[in-house]
């Protein structure tokens, strides 16, 4: 007899779990847009390399075309859906929308969690392929522009709307970096 290729899953997503029957190649965007109706997350390349379908799994960025539901059980997932508080937005949020960091607003839901994983990463000391001194001792690095650039690379916008997603990430974290 043939092992099954379905099983019963239980995602943690925004705070709210869901328990339900998954082929075992779903991948969790798949499973966000389809089962969830949680649509926020954007189908981009479905290659990992866009960054649209990025979303937090247990607070760090991950692009969920390339994850499979299976591996998010028990984790805690927070799609774009998830990252307001009710009716206010993150800041993280709201700079987008006062510095216009988006256009068409398609690769938004991606860039913002990945801005959100961005800050935690930097304000934790990890350094980035630009970070200067990648010494423990040296603290984390300024988050200049170029070390936001960098940090944000993995997240594309097709319209071009990279200076103000620049500026925006840079508010949201209270430093000021020039573009």
């Amino acid at each position: 007899m043939a092992p099954s290729t379905s099983s019963a899953i239980t995602l943690h997503v925004n705070g709210e779990k869901y328990t339900l029957p998954v082929d075992h190649r779903t991948t969790l965007l798949d499973a966000l847009r389809e089962r969830l109706d949680l649509t926020g997350t954007k189908k981009g390349c479905d290659q990992g390399q866009c960054g649209a379908c990025t979303v937090l799994i247990d607070g760090r960025r991950a692009v969920s075309c390339l994850q499979l539901a299976v591996a998010a059980e028990g984790r805690e997932v927070t799609t774009i859906e998830g990252v307001a508080d009710g009716d206010q937005l993150h800041p993280v949020q709201q700079a987008f929308v006062d510095l216009d960091g988006y256009q068409c607003g398609y690769c938004t839901p991606g860039q913002i969690c990945s801005a959100l994983a961005v800050i935690e990463e930097h304000a934790a000391g990890w350094p980035s392929a630009v970070t200067d001194d990648v010494r423990p001792e040296a603290g984390p690095p300024p988050l200049t522009a170029d070390e936001i650039r960098e940090r944000m690379s993995g997240n594309l916008c097709r319209c071009g709307a990279y200076v103000s997603i620049v500026q925006a990430v840079a508010r949201a974290a209270g430093v000021e970096a020039a573009v």
